[in-house]
């Protein structure tokens, strides 16, 4: 009989003769705002975005609600199609009609992890049932008990031990966290190389977010390639070894996440770092609230100038007129700000 691990390792590739990479280049995704006969307005969520990630790897995207992080994610599951723009998995063009991938080979290679751990799981259906149906569908040569020990081994492999008795149960039984567990244990069910996890830890005790962000940078050690998407900037560093601040669709600063959350240059990302809370540290309520409680705007394609420009406390007339360059502050740093200029 194959035991649980051999079952799990035999349909996990551990090569590293090819670096598995995912890359976006000036993705811009438009949403039509009205239904208006002549001239249908558009709101554009992302604006020209680019990353770039690579396996075992996390790139963390950080930013208000709104800012365009989700959409990029779901854009690489093809929820969402690009207004324009190119997205390629290991060097191929994920919407290119003349040689489109499947979407069973897409789902099998990117998968995501959602913010509600108890909503993307069905109520009516035990968690064997949960894993059965990816495995069945991208793993069909297991069958019978092989099938088993291979869900029995992913379950094991997220900490759901004993495996047997968490699969019997539903997702009502089960703690946050484990559902959460649950719900990573499906992404790796398919054997995927990419795992874009939208805000996975958000709803959880704070108690437990520890214990889901370590099995993630276990994940990463194995060579599974992160996207992160979270407003917690101080998770971002500890997870990931990028960092991109996204703000109303653009990339307004991105690098190496010490470098972009200890030394952050633009304005919006000192914002997001000082709205952390610190022991010992007296909230400045004055410091801000002529430029942070500003309305965050409504991008469209006629709109110019710097995004933040109606909140910066460093804004100028060119910020108004005009988006800023992208400027490159250090080895693996870069932010798009006139501020840098003065």
């Amino acid at each position: 009989m194959v035991t649980a691990s051999q079952a799990l390792a035999s349909n996990i590739d551990v090569s590293n003769e090819q670096m598995d990479t995912i890359e976006v280049e000036n993705l811009v995704i438009e949403f039509a705002l009205d239904n208006a006969f002549f001239k249908r307005q558009y709101m554009r969520a992302v604006n020209g975005v680019s990353m770039t990630i690579k396996a075992g790897e996390a790139l963390a995207i950080v930013g208000e609600s709104g800012s365009g992080k989700s959409t990029c994610a779901r854009a690489l599951t093809r929820l969402y199609k690009p207004t324009a723009g190119m997205l390629r998995l290991n060097g191929q063009d994920i919407n290119c009609p003349e040689n489109l991938i499947s979407q069973e080979a897409l789902a099998k290679q990117i998968q995501m992890i959602f913010q509600d751990p108890f909503g993307s799981l069905n109520p009516v259906h035990t968690i064997r049932h949960h894993l059965y149906r990816p495995i069945r569908i991208h793993l069909p040569h297991l069958s019978g008990q092989e099938l088993e020990d291979y869900m029995l081994a992913t379950l094991e492999r997220v900490g759901l031990s004993p495996a047997s008795q968490t699969a019997g149960k539903f997702p009502h039984e089960l703690s946050g966290g484990q559902r959460q567990r649950v719900a990573i244990a499906r992404a790796l069910a398919t054997g995927a190389k990419f795992i874009l996890a939208d805000e996975p830890i958000s709803m959880l005790d704070v108690s437990i977010r520890l214990g889901i962000l370590n099995l993630m940078g276990d994940m990463k050690d194995e060579g599974i390639g992160f996207l992160y998407i979270t407003h917690d900037i101080a998770t971002a560093r500890y997870f990931a070894e990028r960092t991109g601040v996204m703000y109303v669709g653009h990339m307004v600063e991105w690098g190496n996440s010490d470098a972009v959350t200890q030394t952050p240059q633009h304005p919006y990302t000192q914002l997001l770092i000082s709205a952390v809370p610190e022991v010992g540290r007296k909230r400045d309520n004055n410091s801000s609230k002529d430029h942070s409680k500003n309305q965050i705007p409504l991008w469209t394609s006629e709109s110019k100038g710097c995004p933040f420009a109606g909140r910066c406390p460093k804004v100028s007339q060119v910020c108004q007129d005009r988006m800023p360059d992208v400027t490159q502050v250090a080895e693996d740093h870069f932010v798009r700000c006139f501020a840098l200029a003065r």
